[in-house]
């Protein structure tokens, strides 16, 4: 579908729950897509942050779009920290051990890094992410690491053929988010972005329904 209509039914899934469209932001994942695509399916419609999970592919179109609005959205390894600082926001930080590799980095090179953390909130063990009872200590841990600024949670949630069936996680993460005063919630991709933004997502990451004619 086109990105308008993308647009469209996340602004129907934010009024049926009274919240303002203005509220949730998409974030269009651009990964294995060509410059030609991006500026034709996305950046034709405006200047929308553009989510990347591949380092080494995302330096390539940083250096090809460096005004563009940029965030590392997939698996993060300790020696790629390197590669953080021209992202507005990583939406991956999995665990303590990165976040203070991150941090590390960031203080050396003189920037905050802005940055969510992610829930494996299905405990799936292909997942990243920290599992919800580990989420207490690792929240005060970053609140209280400097320069990171965390702003929130992220997840992936399992697949499924109806995205009713998900639903359940998406309502965890944004209790979880709730209770420790983080506002920002990345949750909901291509087949149930709806039902996260219904649930509270401020940012629904959507990559294959942009690009699909």
């Amino acid at each position: 579908m086109a990105l308008p209509e993308v647009l469209s039914r996340i602004a129907a899934a934010a009024r049926r729950t009274g919240r303002e469209p203005a509220e949730v932001t998409l974030v269009a994942v651009t990964k294995g897509r060509s410059i030609e695509e991006i500026e034709r399916r996305v950046l034709a419609y405006g200047d929308f942050p553009l989510g990347e999970s591949r380092v080494q592919e995302a330096r390539a179109k940083i250096a090809a779009m460096p005004q563009r609005r940029w965030h590392f959205i997939g698996p993060l390894q300790r020696n790629k920290v390197r590669y953080m600082r021209p992202f507005r926001l990583i939406h991956s930080l999995d665990g303590i051990r990165l976040a203070e590799a991150l941090a590390a980095r960031a203080e050396r090179e003189g920037y905050k890094a802005r940055v969510l953390l992610e829930v494996n909130v299905a405990r799936e063990p292909q997942k990243h992410g920290v599992l919800p009872e580990e989420l207490d200590p690792a929240v005060r841990k970053l609140k209280g690491l400097e320069p990171l600024t965390l702003l929130g949670l992220m997840t992936v949630a399992p697949l499924a053929d109806d995205p009713e069936e998900v639903r359940w996680v998406f309502r965890e993460l944004a209790a979880m988010a709730k209770e420790h005063g983080l506002p920002q919630l990345s949750m909901g991709m291509s087949d149930d972005f709806e039902v996260a933004v219904e649930e509270g997502a401020t940012l629904v990451r959507v990559g294959r329904a942009l690009f699909t004619e």
